[in-house]
């Protein structure tokens, strides 16, 4: 067995040679320890600890306290942490297809969400091998709309907004409407507001309850664009220096989890709109006119996908529609 590196080999000495010493594991994760991927971290490291008997005790690092979020990916591939979460799309720069949850009005329901992953699921693990990566269990955000301060109701009104972006979709929606993108991680959002150094984004309503937006911004326009994807993800050589039995108890925690995070952004994403209403913002739907461009926009986005992400991004989307 080839072991990639010392976390895995730590690992393989503790459980195949039926050594009782217990793991621990640091797990980074870019958002607040209040927001529900990060609150289902710990339901997850939890799990692990209670399925694995104390084999492997993962303490969870919210907020890119460990890692920042753009960090995290590689911090898992080089064996600098054996486990982290990120959200999927993040890294379509690196490898086209891991944007297959960023298809612009694709697939805008939970259902229609999980369908669309049913369909990836299988290539995109296939892709996370070749990265040195597996994906445990992923969670759909809630639906993505835009933030501005300002009524905006077309293109007209959105010419030299500074936009925060967090991939190569939304930095591509921006420059479509005539903003001009900005990379800013989640936990520098807030900052970034303030600042001017971003004056309006694309997400769904949980980063803007998180980062408490209505102190710098006015509107929301429900757009639900898609659903992205977070996944946590191990390190491939940590992941097959360990036995069976703690594979499968660790994936019996993922499966677990998953289902529960995704149950939960559903439960929450009408919730997080009350919320932003209650705090003065402006929730509303986006005009037609707006809509119309924005979903020719994404038509053409989801034209490029597939130029960049080749056969298998046709497959997926053709394993899609036939479902």
């Amino acid at each position: 067995m080839e072991i990639k590196n010392l976390a895995a080999a730590v690992v393989c000495g503790a459980f195949i040679a039926g050594a009782s010493i217990a793991e621990d594991w640091d797990m980074p994760m870019a958002y607040s320890a209040t927001n529900f991927h990060s609150e289902m971290g710990v339901v997850f490291a939890d799990k692990v600890r209670d399925y694995t008997s104390g084999g492997i005790n993962i303490t969870v690092h919210p907020g890119g306290s460990l890692f920042k979020g753009g960090e995290i990916k590689r911090a898992i591939q080089t064996g600098q942490a054996p486990i982290g979460e990120r959200f999927m799309s993040a890294h379509a720069n690196e490898a086209p297809l891991l944007g297959w949850d960023n298809l612009p009005f694709l697939a805008t329901t939970y259902e229609a969400n999980n369908k669309l992953w049913a369909a990836a699921k299988d290539k995109v693990n296939s892709q996370l091998s070749d990265l040195n990566l597996v994906a445990l269990y992923t969670c759909p955000w809630p639906g993505q709309g835009f933030y501005f301060n300002k009524a905006v109701n077309s293109s007209k009104d959105t010419q030299g907004v500074k936009f925060r972006s967090y991939n190569s979709a939304t930095a591509t929606f921006a420059e479509e409407l005539g903003m001009v993108p900005v990379q800013v991680e989640a936990a520098e959002l807030s900052q970034a507001l303030a600042t001017g150094v971003a004056e309006s984004f694309i997400s769904s309503g949980s980063t803007g309850y998180d980062r408490k937006v209505w102190e710098h911004l006015s509107h929301y326009y429900k757009v639900n664009a898609w659903l992205p994807r977070n996944y946590v993800m191990v390190n491939k050589g940590v992941w097959e220096g360990l036995n069976s039995d703690m594979r499968g108890a660790i994936q019996k925690a993922a499966d677990e989890t998953g289902a529960a995070c995704s149950a939960k952004s559903a439960e929450l994403a009408n919730w997080y709109f009350e919320q932003l209403e209650a705090n003065g913002m402006a929730v509303e739907d986006a005009s037609p006119e707006f809509l119309a461009e924005l979903q020719a926009i994404g038509a053409k986005m989801t034209s490029d996908w597939l130029a960049s992400a080749g056969a298998d991004g046709q497959a997926i989307l053709d394993a899609y529609k036939s479902n």
